[in-house]
């Protein structure tokens, strides 16, 4: 919504029969209805807007949509959308209902030293800089942002010519139209064979993932990750040459 708005946000238990016309087996579902106010979508782009990689957006990656309908068809859910040009768009989740009674379990607290370091966070995805950026940050450590490879390349060498290099490199796998982290690695490590960079990616199928430390990263994070999971791989690869 680019002059701002409201966005209304709506869940209710229904129960899925088959006059509801929906790719989904009969039962019971949560469904989350998100409603915005936006321009709206045309007619032609509706079919299109789950395709990985297309957007209308100058700046966009085409991922989100994608990676969306992904997780929540692997969750045995559904997406559907509704828009009309100059009203706003409404989309509709369903995701299955769970019969199982949560058990209250205990909070096991880890009291670990976290370590703290220099870090370079790239991604094409400004909100996901912009959010891992804050908890960097939040957790003490010193951060700074790029786009895209060639960037991060660019601020790497410039901090090590500065001589005070990054500790750790965070590389999405994948930059549409740009230079992703399977081409960054190499040129990363052909001036710093010591560098320290860990691969992001929301795709566990990418060889790169199952094997990343062959591919010169010490480590790897799977979108969305969580807040404990970056720490906990943060202090693993901090520590790794570290004297004591």
């Amino acid at each position: 919504m680019p002059d701002g708005g409201t966005i209304n946000i709506k869940a209710k238990n229904v129960t899925v029969t088959p006059e509801d016309n929906l790719t989904l087996k009969q039962g019971n579902y949560v469904k989350i209805s998100l409603e915005d106010k936006g321009p709206g979508i045309t007619e032609d782009h509706l079919s299109k807007i789950f395709d990985p990689y297309f957007t209308t957006k100058q700046m966009g990656s085409g991922l989100g949509l994608a990676t969306t309908y992904s997780i929540i068809h692997r969750h045995n859910g559904y997406i559907a959308v509704e828009s009309e040009l100059g009203v706003g768009s409404t989309f509709h989740i369903y995701l299955p209902a769970s019969t199982k009674q949560l058990k209250k379990k205990e909070a096991v607290i880890e009291h670990t030293a976290d370590m703290t370091g220099k870090i370079l966070v790239m991604d094409d995805d400004e909100m996901v800089r912009n959010f891992v950026l804050k908890v960097l940050k939040t957790f003490g450590n010193e951060a700074d942002e790029a786009s895209n490879g060639t960037e991060a390349i660019e601020k790497y060498k410039k901090a090590m010519d500065s001589g005070e290099p990054f500790d750790v490199v965070i590389m999405d796998l994948t930059i549409p139209g740009g230079m992703g982290g399977s081409e960054a690695i190499k040129k990363l490590l052909e001036i710093d064979p010591d560098a320290k960079a860990v691969v992001s990616s929301g795709y566990s199928s990418n060889p790169i993932i199952s094997n990343c430390e062959k591919y010169g990263f010490k480590g790897f994070l799977s979108k969305p990750y969580k807040l404990d999971e970056l720490q906990k791989l943060l202090n693993e690869v901090l520590s790794i040459n570290k004297d004591f």
